[in-house]
């Protein structure tokens, strides 16, 4: 599967912008949600080859918003790699437990961001 469309989730504009650069530098189409109900709304509208999931959310955090998305038949094939500040190996493990493919710590480094990404491609 070639990663082309990626949904970007996270509360932080700043996060937000600096994903959507850098992914968009990487030839990507980006679409972003501030919150696990815009996610939600995002993916009913089109389904992106690729969710970036931060975790320290208002409402639905993100390791309850990848488990919903996981689980649910027509999202069940999509991957999700885990984008939080949130470097605790525990966090690590139960992201994974929760559905995710993979995990990446903030700051983001561009470089693991990329091979993460090409690794699902």
């Amino acid at each position: 599967m070639t990663i082309h469309r990626v949904l970007v989730v996270d509360d932080s504009k700043t996060e937000l912008m600096f994903l959507t650069d850098l992914l968009q530098r990487l030839g990507l189409q980006v679409r972003s949600a501030e919150n696990g109900e815009q996610a939600m709304r995002c993916l009913a509208e089109e389904k992106p080859d690729l969710i970036l999931m931060d975790v320290v959310m208002p409402g639905q955090n993100g390791f309850q918003l990848t488990r919903a998305i996981t689980r649910d038949p027509l999202y069940s094939d999509l991957p999700i790699i885990m984008c939080t500040s949130k470097n605790q190996e525990t966090d690590r493990v139960w992201g994974m437990r929760q559905g995710a493919r993979d995990y990446i710590t903030k700051p983001v480094d561009a470089a693991e961001l990329q091979a993460k990404i090409a690794a699902l491609g």
